[in-house]
């Protein structure tokens, strides 16, 4: 009991609890124990979505750290979930794909058992509900996501995007919307090109919504570190899909290189 009460009164995170605890990881090659330290986790960091003229585009840029270390440059932050449906990360890849390989899973078994899709309240909610069901781990700080879930209503007839915060709460998002790290710098950016850009992002084309995109995530790179910026020597750029009538299309490394060129261009008028 007097455990149990030391337990209660610790303050800090639950890795802090564990360690006080006497839990640990495993030793290491020199015989020095692991503590845990939430540093250490692999985080996800920052993802975009607005409704272009044609459907929907949904960025992110590459990069995985744990601190102040990047521990991958090729994670692959918008995930297909079905032919109709893309989930985009922002936080813990391991529960984030977790997530994704269970959400298409059951769209799939639903689809086979019931002869037909999942409408497309179904699958916003399923989000939703495993959201709310990893909320023990999000307030832990070992699991936390913050995902983006774009699709095409069939029977509508038309995209929409979703955005979650950690407890599971769903909001369509009617124009734009962008989490992770690297959201500040690129939140209020994207206001300015709805209001005052020198069009609406809901009337530009596919290859501007691309352009504008990538800029963005250059943009938030600069300002955040946890954002990776793209890096053509060694053939990295941020992974840009498009939901559309036709379902969802990841655009391929040859047409983001271009792409990239293209925006990345300054303009002076001399």
């Amino acid at each position: 009991m007097k455990i149990l009460e030391n337990q209660l009164s610790t303050p800090g995170d639950f890795l802090e609890l564990l360690q006080k605890s006497g839990y640990s990881l495993p030793s290491n090659n020199l015989g020095q124990t692991n503590k845990l330290d939430s540093s250490e986790l692999i985080h996800g960091t920052t993802i975009l979505a607005f409704h272009f003229a044609d459907g929907v585009i949904v960025a992110g840029d590459r990069r995985a750290t744990a601190g102040n270390s990047i521990m991958y440059e090729h994670c692959d932050k918008v995930i297909p979930i079905d032919d109709y449906s893309v989930m985009a990360i922002a936080g813990a890849p391991a529960t984030a794909f977790e997530m994704a390989r269970v959400l298409s899973h059951n769209f799939e078994y639903y689809r086979r058992s019931q002869l037909q899709p999942l409408s497309s309240e179904g699958k916003i909610r399923a989000l939703s509900r495993l959201l709310k069901e990893n909320v023990g781990m999000a307030m832990q700080g070992v699991g936390a996501v913050s995902p983006i879930f774009a699709l095409y209503d069939q029977e509508k007839g038309k995209p929409s995007i979703h955005f979650y915060d950690l407890l599971g709460a769903e909001f369509q998002i009617t124009t734009h919307t962008v989490t992770g790290s690297g959201s500040p710098m690129v939140k209020g950016v994207l206001e300015y090109e709805d209001m005052w850009g020198a069009k609406r992002l809901s009337e530009r084309n596919r290859e501007e919504a691309a352009e504008l995109a990538m800029r963005l995530l250059h943009t938030a790179a600069h300002f955040d570190t946890a954002t990776g910026k793209a890096r053509p020597e060694d053939n990295i750029y941020p992974i840009i899909s498009f939901i559309s009538p036709e379902g969802y299309q990841f655009m391929d490394e040859k047409e983001i290189a271009v792409i990239f060129e293209k925006s990345m261009k300054r303009h002076i008028n001399v």
